[in-house]
């Protein structure tokens, strides 16, 4: 019965991971991306309380508090700090429209659930029918990043980018060591303070975090 009841939560989890992946690549507004990005690191927060309950999994308990942590309240205040110091305009333009996002998004769905379908039969996590949302959600970050012009979204969608890939952990073992998490976790923090370094560079040199004026930095 628990067995059942963590598989069916986790799959909820999943879901909801997945429906905010959606919603950022969709998402114009900075400010909003932010608080999707800590929803969807509570929603894998979640997720792996689910899995170590489930399973006695001692260390997921901690690395879910390093998620918590890191992902819900340290990086969101991060970078709300970040666009306030900044004064970013809240209107992100895209490279493309959203309605085409949102189809190449489903291509990239249906794409990650084949590609995982393989895979996830040699894995014994409770989470591996999951695999596939996961690689979702990597893939649909990578797709945010290159359809945004601006540095700011560029940047969240990497650090949800990292999401997919701690969840794609879990579904298909059991997570990773706790030190691999917890020097991923000092790497992130550290990308962060570089990326907000390079982020006011950007602005101070050309007044704007378009990363395409950075072209021009080659008939310098």
């Amino acid at each position: 019965m628990m067995y059942t009841l963590a598989i069916q939560l986790v799959n909820l989890f999943a879901a909801g991971m997945l429906l905010l992946a959606f919603a950022m690549l969709a998402q114009r507004r900075i400010l909003t991306l932010i608080h999707l990005y800590a929803l969807q690191g509570l929603a894998l927060t979640a997720s792996t309380v689910t899995v170590a309950w489930a399973t006695g999994q001692a260390h997921l308990y901690e690395s879910a508090a390093i998620t918590f942590a890191l992902k819900v309240v340290v990086l969101p205040w991060i970078l709300h700090r970040l666009i306030r110091r900044l004064n970013v305009k809240w209107d992100v333009e895209t490279l493309i429209n959203i309605p085409s996002m949102m189809l190449v998004g489903i291509v990239l769905v249906v794409f990650a659930f084949n590609l995982a379908l393989p895979i996830s039969e040699f894995s014994r996590s409770i989470a591996r029918g999951t695999l596939g949302i996961a690689l979702a959600c990597v893939l649909m970050s990578f797709l945010m990043m290159i359809t945004r012009s601006k540095a700011v979204p560029q940047v969240i969608g990497f650090l949800s980018m990292e999401n997919g890939l701690f969840f794609a952990a879990t579904s298909a073992t059991y997570g990773m060591p706790m030190v691999v998490e917890l020097g991923i976790a000092l790497d992130v923090l550290v990308g962060m303070v570089i990326l907000g370094v390079f982020l006011f560079q950007i602005r101070e040199r050309f007044d704007s975090l378009d990363i395409r004026h950075l072209e021009k930095l080659k008939d310098d």
